[in-house]
């Protein structure tokens, strides 16, 4: 029997808010949990993103480059390289590979992301600023109400509503962000897409 798609988009929120209380309450750090593929998703890379690239011992070799609309980069001796539908680990591998192959002798290389410019939040209804936020990892529910300039004098703050695509279908969830600020629930982590409205309140 398969769990309702809300139930699983609502296990799913809980999760990625949990984990830093857990630790709190116990001296031994628990085994990383494997990543979801939604984790994984979040964190590739796409058109227009900015990421840095740093090759160990070879300055003319590192620097930020954008991606471009078919997501790659035009890297020093590698000419073009597609990185996008990569992590940041994948992108360093694939540098890594393409040096390796006549060029350098052991290159290390790593990649920071600098801006997720090819993921977006959406955050409508009662806020001062409504519109399209760029995704940051680990963005929360807050942060990007906190982006949209935070509440107007008539918004339900306890009746936002969060929707995402899950398994290919719309799910719609309500999020207290009245008791999150108050400490009441655990805040809320976006993903990539994700759509925050905020109704007007009926009193």
């Amino acid at each position: 029997m398969k769990t309702p798609i809300p139930l699983l988009l609502a296990a799913a929120l809980l999760a990625g808010v949990g984990c830093a209380h857990h630790r709190e309450q116990v001296d031994a750090t628990p085994p990383a949990a494997p990543a979801t593929a939604a984790e994984i998703v979040a964190s590739t890379l796409g058109p227009t993103d900015l990421i840095e690239v740093r090759v160990f011992q070879e300055p003319e070799l590192s620097g930020v480059f954008q991606l471009g609309p078919k997501g790659d980069i035009v890297f020093p001796l590698c000419q073009r390289v597609v990185v996008a539908g990569l992590t940041a680990n994948g992108a360093a591998e694939r540098l890594r590979d393409c040096l390796a192959h006549g060029f350098l002798r052991d290159p290390q290389v790593s990649v920071l992301v600098k801006e997720y410019n090819s993921k977006k939040v959406f955050v409508f209804g009662e806020v001062q600023k409504p519109g399209t936020f760029l995704f940051e990892d680990g963005m929360s529910i807050v942060q990007a109400l906190t982006l949209a300039g935070g509440f107007t004098k008539q918004a339900a703050q306890n009746s936002a509503s969060l929707t995402r695509r899950v398994d290919g279908q719309e799910v719609k969830l309500k999020v207290n962000v009245q008791d999150i600020a108050m400490g009441r629930a655990a805040n809320v982590l976006l993903q990539p897409g994700d759509i925050v409205f905020v109704p007007e309140s009926l009193f």
